[in-house]
């Protein structure tokens, strides 16, 4: 999951000649890791509604209860230790949104709406947001491209363009408030406004140049829908503020809280990929090597990773297998796979490692 069009710079500045890289456009398919992947996990493709529905409502459950502890608590310490609770089962809960777009249709009978209702509406993160737009990120020949809503060269664009990407998600709340409580009804009533609204705000992607297309039948009808839920729940909390129905204290703690859970996702897209290609059609392979597993044995992962996204690389190989089957996947594939297999080209040990890389890479960039 990704935040609303950050400002950036789409230009992308090669990297210094003191740090080669081979191009990813240059790397050809590896075609045993691609057998390999499709034959060793055909028993892993069905999704146990059992887990995604209790780990969906633990972690939604959770995720409130953290909020009204952090509103009701008696000290700043019990308030930070309730929110930081909060924000990580939110998290996990709103990550959820990705699996919306890969699941099928009828494979979770009413998860979609229930997704939606908890979350996606109070958040104002409804699923039309990604739906239609994530799948366009895992399209062979869009990746990575101008025509990837999900994609820039964040390693090879100027040095601010990273820290920038990051605080963008901070004011994303109040975005959204806006998006919804004010441009959904004055874009029903401005046709030329809602063709904008439409192409360019209605949409979790990080390409400034992507324009969406309007959509069309039962997705059309799913987008009214939550964009009505939308309006109504951020037209209410305006409401509440304005009139004092709920105190401004607790409706800023429940946007900072909302805040740090955007911001936490858009750290780790940071290093979701490495973000190395400047815009050149890639193989499956290559798109592979450009994304992130950071396996066991670290646990923290688990955290800022949630759902499966710990295994982003295997997830590009295999988009259509569950979160839950991906840990058995990558063991699988780890165990049978030679050492000299492109396979392991996109594990790696931490967060805190890859992000300065991104960050040194962007650097070298500027120097350039």
């Amino acid at each position: 999951m990704t935040t609303i069009n950050p400002p950036a710079d789409r230009v992308a500045t090669p990297f210094a000649p003191s740090a080669p890289r081979t191009p990813k456009s240059a790397i050809a398919d590896d075609m045993a890791m691609i057998r390999a992947a499709s034959e060793l996990t055909r028993d892993l493709v069905q999704p146990s509604a059992r887990i995604y529905w209790a780990d969906f409502l633990a972690s939604t459950v959770i995720g409130y209860a953290g909020i009204a502890a952090a509103i009701l608590a008696p000290s700043i310490v019990w308030m930070l230790l309730a929110a930081t609770i909060a924000v990580v089962a939110l998290y996990r809960a709103g990550s959820f949104i990705h699996e919306l777009t890969h699941i099928r249709k009828n494979a979770l009978p009413g998860f979609r709406f229930a997704w939606n209702l908890l979350v996606g509406v109070p958040l104002l993160i409804p699923s039309f947001m990604y739906e239609g737009i994530h799948s366009l990120h895992h399209n062979r020949t869009r990746y990575g491209t101008v025509e990837d809503p999900e994609y820039l060269p964040l390693a090879l664009m100027k040095p601010w363009t990273v820290p920038l990407f990051v605080v963008a998600a901070a004011f994303a709340p109040l975005a959204l408030v806006f998006r919804y409580a004010v441009l959904t009804p004055l874009s029903l009533l401005i046709p030329p406004l809602r063709k904008v609204v439409v192409e360019r705000y209605s949409g979790m992607i990080i390409n400034p140049l992507f324009r969406r297309k309007a959509p069309e039948g039962d997705f059309r009808r799913m987008w009214a829908w939550q964009e009505g839920g939308a309006w109504a729940w951020s037209t209410l909390l305006i409401a509440a503020g304005v009139f004092g129905w709920v105190p401004l204290r607790a409706l800023a703690i429940f946007g900072a809280i909302t805040a740090a859970t955007l911001v936490l996702n858009q750290i780790r897209t940071l290093v979701a990929h490495l973000w190395e290609n400047d815009g050149a059609v890639l193989t499956v392979t290559g798109q592979f090597l450009d994304s992130v597993n950071v396996p066991p044995p670290g646990l923290l992962p688990e955290l800022w990773a949630p759902v499966g996204l710990r295994y982003h690389a295997l997830h590009h190989l295999l988009p259509g297998l569950p979160y839950h089957s991906l840990a058995e996947a990558h063991r699988r594939l780890k165990v049978a796979l030679p050492a000299d297999s492109q396979y392991h080209g996109a594990n790696y040990d931490s967060l805190p490692k890859l992000v300065a890389n991104l960050v040194a890479g962007s650097a070298r960039g500027k120097a350039a």
